[in-house]
């Protein structure tokens, strides 16, 4: 939905943690073993597993809220910091949320994007919990809207692997690399054997790339009649190589040219660099 940010409301904002040595993305630092590919979209086609090891891995449904902002272009350093370290603290003020993932946007994008916001929730619910709560409303008034003119946000349920390391992205992989959104709205005139068919390529496609991903979720968005878009996917590549690799195979752009442009009456796909961030707490 997307909300155009009043005039900035006068409030005492009282600070949040900060940290040490933080750049333009963020993401937690944890240490552990790589986790494994586990891909399992809960809508049009079904909730198979797409691990690469096989149906016998056990999930757990998981929500899914992307943030997406157009910041001012006078934007100072100083403002942008306080936006995402706010933002980025904001899973350590409240319950429910799993991880946090958020930075500048690379390359320019058609919607004219210029910072994302990704987070994981236990469950839908807590988005809504989320969004209501005092907190992020201080933190919304205090550091997002002054600076930015919209935002837009898009929620989905996925599962992941019920393990402590991809369900919140802990471990090394997850400390550096490439955060990858996909933004699809399937026309009202697309059949659902043509939308299950296109997403099912693109879960595929995910499979056979899966030892250049980290992870993957994909799911239709909640309240999509009245949301810009259908269908999201998240995909975490552990290297700008690993990405442009994925995005730039000719698989990517057959399965895009054939299953996707002629069903879709709008698509995003944008990305940033997660760069790594202190973990003392100031």
């Amino acid at each position: 939905m997307l909300m155009p940010f009043p005039a900035r409301i006068s409030q005492t904002i009282h600070p949040a943690p900060k940290f040490f040595g933080l750049h333009h993305s963020h993401d937690c630092r944890w240490w552990g073993a790589r986790s494994k590919v586990v891909f399992s979209p809960l809508c049009a086609i079904g909730a198979g597993n797409g691990a690469p090891s096989g149906d016998n891995v056990k999930k757990r449904k998981i929500a899914e809220h992307i943030i997406l902002l157009r910041t001012n272009p006078n934007i100072s350093d100083a403002e942008e910091k306080d936006m995402l370290d706010y933002l980025y603290t904001c899973q350590y003020q409240m319950r429910g949320i799993l991880t946090v993932s958020l930075g500048r946007i690379e390359d320019p994008n058609s919607e004219n994007f210029t910072h994302a916001v990704f987070m994981r929730f236990q469950q839908k619910e807590d988005i809504a919990k989320f969004q209501s709560s005092a907190y992020y409303s201080k933190v919304l008034d205090g550091y997002v809207k002054p600076v930015s003119y919209a935002l837009v946000s898009v929620d989905f349920e996925s599962e992941v692997e019920d393990d402590i390391i991809p369900l919140f992205r802990r471990g090394e992989d997850f400390n550096y690399g490439v955060e990858f959104m996909l933004l699809i709205s399937f026309s009202e005139t697309a059949s659902k054997e043509a939308v299950e068919d296109a997403l099912a390529h693109l879960r595929n496609l995910i499979i056979q790339y899966s030892a250049f991903i980290v992870q993957a979720t994909l799911g239709c968005c909640l309240n999509h009649i009245d949301n810009r878009y259908s269908h999201a996917a998240v995909i975490r590549f552990p290297s700008l190589d690993d990405f442009k690799l994925f995005k730039g195979s000719i698989e990517y752009k057959d399965m895009w040219a054939s299953k996707f442009h002629q069903f879709t009456t709008r698509s995003l796909d944008l990305y940033f660099i997660v760069d790594p961030v202190g973990n003392q707490l100031m």
